[in-house]
């Protein structure tokens, strides 16, 4: 029987890091099915997702706790990992930057039950102008009984209050 583990790592990072992620979970008979990984700020930020069987998983959370003695922090979570069903929609937003504007958004998101399943954002600068410009692309899961045409027209509810340009797919 296997079991399925959310790994979250964070640390300063250095090469080779996720090479020991990778080697640890080798030695556990551990399958890496899915991750998420960025250096921000000189730190190492890491989501994993990882089966591997019910068996080992003490072994592997051991082997976890000597990395965490070299600095990285790592929180594990069981789940029950279940395939989406919903509708996903992929949203792209680009403005000029401002306080909050990840908040507008997502109140206007939860009004309507929406998930968000992947969040990227970043500043960029703004050629024309000089100033900072925001971006973030969404991978938004509908609710059954919520369109992507609902979505679309809560979002541009902000978009004259925001100064946004909104594109979805």
């Amino acid at each position: 029987m296997h079991t399925t583990l959310i790994l979250t790592v964070l640390g300063p990072d250095h090469p080779g890091l996720v090479k020991s992620l990778s080697e640890l979970l080798n030695q556990q008979q551990g399958n890496w099915t899915e991750s998420r990984m960025v250096h921000l700020g000189g730190q190492f930020a890491g989501l994993l997702q990882v089966a591997l069987p019910r068996e080992r998983v003490a072994n592997l959370k051991a082997a976890l706790d000597v990395l965490q003695d070299n600095g990285l922090k790592v929180l594990i979570a069981e789940t029950n990992a279940v395939p989406a069903t919903n509708e996903i929609l992929k949203v792209e937003v680009l403005g000029l930057d401002r306080p909050g504007i990840i908040r507008d958004i997502t109140t206007q998101l939860a009004s309507l039950k929406v998930n968000i399943e992947e969040l990227f954002s970043e500043q960029r600068p703004a050629p024309m102008s000089g100033g900072t410009l925001f971006f973030a692309a969404l991978s938004l899961s509908l609710p059954a009984g919520v369109s992507a045409e609902q979505v679309q027209t809560k979002l541009e509810e902000l978009s004259d209050q925001l100064m946004v340009d909104l594109n979805f797919a």
